[in-house]
């Protein structure tokens, strides 16, 4: 899969800096969908930095079983210089 998360940095608040198998890579603010159960603990920043790459889902996972797919990641970055 392309839209494989390889790399991942915990930026500010709600945003994090990946890197794709593909080779792009960028920022994602996810402050504005952080909606529903299993997304609502993510909306305190402490605990969104604590996402970790899951090797089988190839994306960001969070202690409470929250995850987001690789692919709307990917289409949600913003190209930046980092």
């Amino acid at each position: 899969m392309d839209y494989a998360v390889v790399e991942a940095r915990y930026v500010a608040d709600h945003v994090v800096w990946l890197r794709f198998r593909d080779g792009s890579s960028g920022q994602v603010d996810r402050s504005g969908e952080l909606h529903g159960r299993v997304f609502e603990p993510l909306r305190d920043p402490d605990y969104f930095r604590q996402f970790r790459l899951d090797p089988e889902l190839d994306t960001l996972v969070w202690p409470n079983g929250a995850d987001s797919a690789p692919e709307y990641l990917h289409r949600a970055v913003r190209v930046a210089d980092s």
